[in-house]
């Protein structure tokens, strides 16, 4: 029950877990003026015979966003892609140490809970990105699906966004590369299995932990860990081109496995790797040692320590270049660790070479026939 949480965690957060979410607390985004801390009430109890955790309070809502345009382009050097297209926002997959827990700020809610269970979903984002495709402007380049938030989350069963946006790349032989962590993605192999025939389309299957008590409070509405694997292995046997994501690697946790989850992955058919040393950045850091002291007090403090250590003294450093993989002694360990591994199975690195050569858009409706 609730005294049974260490007494160093703030009065704020000295509550059991929500049962399926993955932050602790609804704390408030950095532009708000207001402060909100999640209760109960008194209405939502607890499960009878459960381990102490509040049944869950809030639902998932799904909202439609007000998209205009589809295409996000970034400049960074420490990603491989530059232009993506993210059909939702938020994430229901609830991963605690999601990088894009910060955006739901933006949006006037929180990067705690609210990212988790206040979605939006872009219900116009197929229409956009055929418009978008077709401007005399548009150069073709790989487009990255899902690099920000999950395209497969659960919501998507009910959606369908990410399909009907897979549907135009079919048509357009615009080539897709997709970054997830659910074995939904299989659903859409008659899309992928024929563009990846043609050098369109690859996946990235995101493989954290294969301890499934982990993943269930780490991630805790994402596919486990053996259904990941499945994917991977369905999608190769399909023709898909398929790389692991062993990310992120978050010291004295699960950065020990680095190894297994690479030679699991390349058993199950992966041919391409990557991984990330975990980053804090804005409202993560406080939402993670939350989490940390509450589901793994044990370890809590070497976390962070070793984090420290990683990133010169602080819990997450900005900078191109180091800000994926960390500095010090434990990180280029864990980098050679990653090279080593990754020779020994043969896997290569993770890249973005798909075929840009047959981009063709469709006639548009309306659009007159050829008389050639």
């Amino acid at each position: 029950m609730w005294d049974e949480i260490p007494g160093d965690i703030p009065d704020e957060i000295r509550r059991p877990p929500v049962k399926g979410r993955g932050a602790v607390s609804n704390a408030t985004g950095r532009y708000e003026r207001e402060t909100r801390v999640l209760t109960d009430d008194g209405w939502t109890g607890y499960e009878e015979g459960g381990n102490g955790a509040l049944s869950d309070p809030v639902r998932t809502i799904v909202s439609p966003a007000s998209a205009r345009s589809i295409i996000a382009r970034n400049e960074s050097p420490d990603v491989a892609f530059d232009q993506s297209v993210n059909p939702y926002q938020g994430c229901e997959h609830a991963c605690i140490y999601c990088f894009a827990r910060p955006t739901h700020a933006y949006l006037g809610l929180s990067p705690g809970l609210d990212f988790e269970t206040r979605l939006f979903a872009k219900r116009n984002a197929a229409e956009l990105l055929a418009r978008e495709l077709r401007a005399k402007s548009y150069a073709c380049r790989p487009l990255a699906l899902g690099a920000n938030t999950d395209p497969y989350q659960p919501v998507e069963r009910t959606e369908g966004i990410t399909r009907r946006v897979l549907e135009v790349c079919r048509d357009f032989n615009q080539p897709v590369s997709i970054i997830t962590k659910s074995a939904l993605v299989l659903r859409d192999l008659d899309i992928l299995a024929p563009m990846a025939a043609g050098g369109l389309a690859s996946v990235s299957l995101s493989v954290t932990t294969l301890d499934r008590d982990l993943a269930r409070v780490m991630e805790p509405r994402a596919s486990t860990p053996p259904r990941r694997l499945e994917a991977i292995r369905a999608l190769a046997g399909a023709g898909v081109p398929v790389s692991v994501l062993a990310s992120p690697m978050i010291p004295a946790l699960n950065d020990h496995e680095l190894d297994a989850i690479l030679e699991a992955a390349a058993g199950a058919g992966a041919t391409a790797a990557s991984y990330i040393l975990l980053r804090l950045p804005l409202e993560i850091a406080g939402l993670f040692e939350e989490w940390l002291r509450v589901h793994v007090p044990d370890r809590a403090e070497r976390v962070l320590s070793l984090m420290r250590q990683s990133r010169d003294g602080a819990l997450y450093r900005s900078g191109f270049g180091t800000r994926m993989t960390g500095s010090g002694p434990h990180a280029e360990l864990l980098r050679q660790r990653f090279r080593l591994a990754c020779r020994k199975l043969g896997l290569g690195e993770r890249n973005w070479r798909l075929d840009c050569t047959r981009f063709r858009p469709p006639p548009a409706p309306g659009d007159q026939l050829s008389l050639l």
